[in-house]
């Protein structure tokens, strides 16, 4: 079993957020900060990892195996854990190789991981990528893209027993869905749940979440806990000098960081809903913060920007 408290630091703080100077006034809000559980394997990434990693080292597996897109913050954590724990590893990563690897890619290959770069096609067909590994990796213990399967739900849920101030509503981001599905599933009834959509035309998410979350818990998602697509700012990974302004923003007024690409958006919808209910009854709210920033480098490298610098 991975020994987390050696280098993982659980549970995360939670602090008082004060949005006043956004012009949020009627509500307590405060931050879950997973992203201080570790400078590389931050927020859910270990959430979703640490009961894969323990089943594969109760397994008879000499092998792990998972994928993720070419600036995957799941992919780091994988080959950071592995490495830390001399486990064999392969990483299939979306796409053809590039000429020059970027960082995360980069530090996956410093961590001893072996790269397989798969066409997009294949990529994206599960029963090929099923396929592949019977016939390349026996005895191998398969960890899917972002660790989104039962044991990352279930690690999930664990957020909620490590908050111990009573809450109204607590928002998370939402990419896969897997920290979505494992915190509604540790909510009190009386506890409703935002996810934050950060993928563009993934409108049909809340069908497959809706299936994967009744088979695992036998029974149906809390028609409150919603999942909300207005905030994806152009899709996954895009440029939006809209928000790169509120980051920058936020991080002046607040002294925390966020990333573009999930928690920055994040951050972005819980100011713009909690504005139109100023006028509401007083609610106290729970923002996670999952990490993410190890992706911020690859990101300012590919649109030519620094996003904190000034």
């Amino acid at each position: 079993m991975l020994k987390a408290n050696d280098f993982i630091n659980i549970p995360s703080p939670l602090h008082r957020l004060d949005l006043s100077s956004f012009g949020v006034k009627n509500h307590q809000v405060w931050v879950k900060r997973d992203d201080l559980i570790h400078s590389v394997i931050s927020g859910n990434k270990w959430r979703k990892l640490k009961l894969n990693i323990d089943s594969f080292l109760d397994s008879s597996n000499s092998h792990i195996i998972s994928m993720g897109g070419a600036f995957s913050n799941h992919l780091l954590a994988v080959s950071y854990i592995c490495n830390r724990y001399k486990i064999h590893n392969t990483l299939f990563v979306r796409g053809e190789k590039p000429k020059k690897l970027n960082d995360i890619l980069l530090a996956c290959e410093r961590y001893n991981t072996n790269l397989v770069f798969l066409e997009r096609k294949h990529y994206s067909d599960k029963a090929w990528v099923n396929d592949f590994i019977i016939k390349n990796y026996q005895n191998s213990f398969f960890i899917p893209e972002g660790g989104a399967n039962e044991l990352g739900i279930l690690g999930c849920a664990k957020i909620i027993e490590e908050i111990e101030e009573e809450f109204d509503e607590i928002y998370c981001e939402v990419g896969t869905g897997a920290t979505f599905m494992g915190i509604e599933a540790a909510l009190k009834k009386n506890q409703n749940l935002i996810g934050v959509v950060v993928l563009k035309g993934a409108e049909k998410i809340k069908t497959n979440l809706e299936n994967e979350y009744k088979q695992i818990f036998s029974k149906k998602i809390n028609p409150k806990s919603v999942l909300v697509h207005d905030y994806h700012m152009g899709g996954y990974a895009k440029y939006s000098s809209k928000l790169i302004d509120f980051m920058r923003l936020f991080y002046l007024r607040t002294g925390i960081k966020t990333d573009p690409i999930y928690s920055g958006k994040l951050f972005y919808a819980l100011v713009h809903k909690l504005l139109k209910e100023n006028n509401q009854k007083q609610k106290k709210i729970i923002a996670l913060h999952s990490g993410g920033l190890a992706g911020i480098n690859g990101f300012e490298k590919r649109y030519k920007l620094s996003i904190f610098s000034n």
